[in-house]
């Protein structure tokens, strides 16, 4: 059995209703800086009023910073520290999906240290350093079921200027308090609960090839992509079907307790760094079979996946392919059958820069594959997928 450490000092409010226990909870400071994003959704949907409601419950203050993009920047992260600092702020309340929180996660961090967020990247055009400080304390209020963001310590960041959209992970950035409440998420919509909910799934399926997996990982893993094959169809054709909503809330957050990313994630990373508008979840689903296939095909990962295969509902699964059919009829089954690289913007030429950009920019862990991956092995993968 493989050695492993587990570590998840999150505390976690999980269930229909739970945000409003919030203010029952000891939160983490005088004054919270509530980070959303630049849309209306948290507004519209009451979701900000509910936050603000129970932090005066709490006897809490606060500012609103709702300046987040849907890949959110470095702009973004440093514009979120000045505001901390501006507004007396002690910590920070991520109101949102996997890039509120995502950068929630680096305002605090950056509301305790110097310089400026990319100083703390380890992208090629990162500065690589150490945080000196702790992050200030983060809560993630989680509307979607796609990143598990609410549950570990990773966020993803873009660097428009060097074209980089890289991962930034300290220790100090794990949530303190987090509430995964599927009430929250009725109102994503079918295309957007598609795209999250694969992206739940990929955090799981990565981790399950990834040949550093092990039991506990697994264990959330295999669960994760259980209830993923089963309920995202549902949530998919009925986003008010509460009980749906809720597996999958719980199959997000699963997948993000012990996430091992595989090169995939690096790949979609850096299709996403030169196109600011790809949906995260969109980019995995368009690289997923042939991705998967090149495994599959070269039997490198066949007890992994007979595993997801089984988790998935295939009862008798004989060989790998049997897990890329299963993968098949769920993009089927969720309208992400035929997503296209080109109607996101993406060129058949620009592929060829894409295999260098890889070793580049952070996502998951290129040496952790079942089979090491050439740059000729990216492109195809990319290539194939191309359409």
């Amino acid at each position: 059995m493989k050695n492993f450490i587990f570590n998840m000092p999150t505390r976690v409010l999980f269930g229909a209703g739970q945000l409003d226990h919030l203010h029952e909870e000891t939160l983490p400071g005088k004054k919270a800086l509530i980070v959303t994003s630049n849309g209306q959704s948290t507004k519209k949907y009451g979701y900000l009023a509910r936050v603000q409601k129970e932090l005066e419950l709490a006897g809490v203050d606060y500012a609103l910073f709702d300046e987040i993009r849907p890949n959110p920047t470095r702009e973004n992260v440093m514009d979120g520290a000045k505001a901390v600092k501006d507004n007396g702020c002690d910590f920070v309340l991520a109101l949102g999906g996997g890039s509120v929180m995502d950068c929630g996660k680096c305002i605090a961090l950056m509301a305790a240290n110097p310089g400026d967020i990319w100083d703390y990247s380890l992208s090629k055009e990162g500065g690589k350093k150490n945080a000196e400080f702790d992050a200030i304390p983060i809560v993630a209020i989680t509307t979607s079921a796609g990143t598990g963001s609410e549950v570990d310590i990773a966020a993803v960041i873009s660097n428009d200027a060097t074209k980089e959209k890289t991962g930034i992970f300290f220790l100090s950035m794990f949530p303190t308090l987090s509430v995964v409440d599927a009430s929250l998420m009725t109102s994503v919509p079918p295309k957007f609960t598609a795209y999250q909910g694969m992206d739940a799934f990929f955090h799981a399926s990565e981790s399950v090839i990834n040949k550093n997996e092990h039991p506990m990982g697994e264990m959330f893993a295999l669960k994760a992509i259980e209830l993923i094959a089963k309920y995202l169809p549902i949530a998919y054709k009925d986003g008010n079907n509460l009980e749906a909503r809720e597996n999958m809330a719980l199959a997000n957050t699963l997948a993000g307790y012990y996430m091992l990313c595989t090169s995939a994630h690096t790949m979609e990373h850096v299709m996403g760094s030169y196109h600011e508008d790809l949906v995260h979840g969109a980019g995995l689903i368009m690289i997923a079979h042939a991705y998967y296939d090149f495994f599959a095909q070269r039997q490198a990962a066949e007890e992994p996946m007979l595993k997801m295969a089984k988790a998935m509902g295939v009862d008798h699964p004989t060989s790998g392919k049997d897990f890329i059919h299963a993968l098949d009829r769920l993009l089927d089954s969720i309208g992400c059958a035929e997503l296209k690289m080109s109607e996101a913007g993406i060129t058949e030429d620009e592929l060829k820069l894409y295999p260098q950009r890889i070793h580049e920019v952070l996502g998951g862990d290129i040496t952790a594959d079942p089979l090491p991956l050439s740059d000729e092995d990216y492109l195809e993968i990319y290539q194939k997928s191309y359409r």
